[in-house]
């Protein structure tokens, strides 16, 4: 099974900096490592250009024009342009656990897709966490929320069994996939524009597909940096995108994946 480690991001170097030091420290290294650039300046070119030069594993840097949050386009032009079987799924505001990769690698199973958790960094410990560099959280650190979510205990996590119901703790910044799951969905809805709900409606859409969800706890531990909240002015309209395909039981996404479609001279056609 390949795989590769997609990362969105937007006009943060500082924290994808910090982003790829938890990459390299990975236990497992995925194949690729994908970064969805949704049109950062130059300064987010020069982090990963250094990354690139550290990494022992391809990273692609895909790129378009700043328009506007259009997150899901940029997700499905990274997947369009790589050929693993497996895709795991982070945001540019969140650092990995060494073991995390490693961790959905484990737990992937056929038909079914994992939704993580998030563990919460304070506030109050944002500076000191650019300043200092740091990227390893033990147990005891006073800088983390969600006290159960930061236990790391495989075994335990076994006893979440795949569901064929949504769960309202799924979270885009920490989830994983089959690639053909997607491609059979057509990917990322791209009538979401601004923030909002086009994770969740690619989950419902898989549902729909037939794929189950698993919850990922007490292993694939991710920790959230705090930042200012972005615009949620296309909200009530990214609800209503979503409603419908709940309420219609939508598989696929009208305006997704099959836009970065090859053609071939024989007439046949494939996703890059």
């Amino acid at each position: 099974m390949t795989s590769a480690l997609l990362i969105s991001t937007y006009n943060w170097p500082e924290a994808l900096e910090l982003i790829l030091k938890t990459v390299l420290i990975q236990s497992k290294l995925p194949d690729v490592v994908l970064i969805a650039d949704d049109g950062s300046d130059q300064r987010t070119k020069v982090i990963i250009e250094d990354f690139k030069a550290q990494s022992a594993v391809l990273v692609k840097h895909l790129w378009h024009p700043d328009q506007g949050f259009r997150k899901s386009s940029i997700l499905n032009k990274a997947i369009a342009d790589c050929s693993v079987d497996y895709i795991i799924q982070i945001d540019g505001d969140c650092l990995l656990h060494p073991k995390f990769v490693k961790d959905h690698l484990n737990a992937a199973k056929n038909g079914v897709f994992l939704a993580g958790s998030r563990i919460n960094i304070k506030d109050g410990y944002r500076t000191e966490l650019f300043d200092h560099q740091n990227v390893i959280f033990p147990f005891g650190f006073r800088g983390l929320r969600n006290k159960t979510r930061r236990i790391y205990w495989p075994f335990l996590g076994y006893f979440y069994r795949p569901k064929n119901i949504f769960s309202k703790k799924f979270r885009g910044c920490n989830t994983s996939f089959w690639r053909n799951d997607f491609i059979a969905v057509n990917g990322y809805n791209e009538a979401f524009e601004g923030w909002g709900r086009e994770d969740s409606d690619l989950a419902y859409r898989l549902l729909h597909l037939g794929c189950a969800m698993q919850r990922l706890k007490y292993r694939g531990l991710l920790y959230h940096i705090p930042h200012r909240n972005l615009s949620k002015d296309r909200l009530e309209i990214n609800d209503d995108i979503e409603q419908k395909t709940i309420a219609e039981k939508i598989i696929w996404a009208t305006k997704g994946l099959d836009q970065y479609v090859i053609k071939a001279s024989d007439g046949t056609s494939k996703i890059i």
